[in-house]
């Protein structure tokens, strides 16, 4: 009958239960003390609040100048249409109004138009080239620009 001979653990398996058991309690110490920092939180806000009801609170946001009261003066977008006549091709340039940047653009059309290509040409204006590929219908095209400033 063999006996086998238990063995003593190594340092290193030591040290890796010791760094378990306080990473265990750690745990629990902190789910015992974050509920309590909520609650204090929430009352340091409720005081902040000074009684006023949410719709107060929503109105009185409303008022104050800042980006969310502002940021919808800073885009616009400009757009004009035109028509291509059958196996035509059409250079659409638009800009931006007053300074104001162009950040994006696009397109739409009713027909058998082609985006030959389009780019921004300056800070400013963004240039299309069309083609319609129908041989027998003239298509309308708008494009569009998007700007900021």
């Amino acid at each position: 009958m063999l006996i086998s001979k238990i063995r003593r653990p190594s340092p290193a398996l030591v040290v890796a239960l010791i760094a378990l058991f306080v990473a265990l309690s750690g745990t629990a110490v902190a789910a015992g003390v974050v509920p309590l920092a909520k609650r204090a939180l929430n009352a340091d806000n409720a005081a902040k609040l000074g009684g006023k009801t949410p719709a107060a609170v929503v109105q009185q946001a409303a008022q104050l100048p800042g980006p969310a009261s502002t940021a919808g003066g800073l885009v616009s977008q400009k757009t004009v249409s035109d028509s291509i006549a059958p196996n035509g091709s059409k250079m659409i340039s638009l800009s931006c109004d007053g300074g104001k940047k162009v950040i994006g653009a696009g397109w739409s059309s009713d027909g058998a138009i082609f985006d030959l290509g389009n780019h921004p040409t300056g800070d400013t204006t963004w240039t299309f080239e069309f083609a319609n590929f129908s041989d027998t219908a003239t298509s309308a095209v708008s494009a569009y620009v998007v700007c900021i400033g």
